[in-house]
Formats: structure tokens, sequence, C-alpha cells
């Protein structure tokens, strides 16, 4: 029980020594809800997750992003979500 809890301890420290730099920042910016993001919403939701960030003219890496996660299928709702309010940027902007 000591080990676990002095390991749990050591843990916690290193932990706390990150920098807290380290950890992505979202710079996403929210558009304004039209017309072409609802149609790209419904198309990242129905059709496949990465469609709509591609209507939306998002940047490349965000779309491939998209549609990998695509494959786990409940991500389909917020790629659905993202592409109706057309957010641009997020996590990746040279954080990950």
């Amino acid at each position: 029980m000591k080990k676990t809890v002095a390991v749990l301890m050591i843990a916690l420290c290193a932990v706390g020594m990150l920098p807290a730099a380290g950890f992505a920042e979202n710079t996403a910016t929210h558009g304004e809800i039209t017309g072409k993001s609802v149609i790209s919403g419904l198309t990242s939701l129905l059709i496949w997750p990465g469609i709509g960030q591609y209507l939306n003219d998002n940047e490349t890496k965000k779309n491939w992003t998209h549609a990998i996660l695509g494959l786990t299928q409940i991500f389909r709702f917020w790629s659905g979500w993202d592409a109706m309010i057309d957010r641009q940027g997020g996590r990746w902007d040279g954080k990950i």
C-alpha cells in the first residue's frame, strides 16, 4: 500500500512539472449559421464526417482528421455540429 501511494505521489509531481504550454489550446472561431453551413452540417452527419468541413473551406488537415475520426461513428454528431456552426481552426493550429 505504501509503495502504491509513493508511486502515485511521484506520478502526480511529475505531471505537475509539465509546462502548461504543452497542452493543446483551442483557437477555434465560430462562424455564422447559414444555409451553406446547415447543408455542410447535414452532410457531415448523414454522409460522412469531414465532407461538411470540406464544403466550409476548412484546412485539409482538419478535413482528414474529421474523416478518419468518422470511423468511430459517434464522431458524426460533433462533426455535424462543427460544420453547421462553420467553426474554423481548432486544436490543430500548431499545437498538436
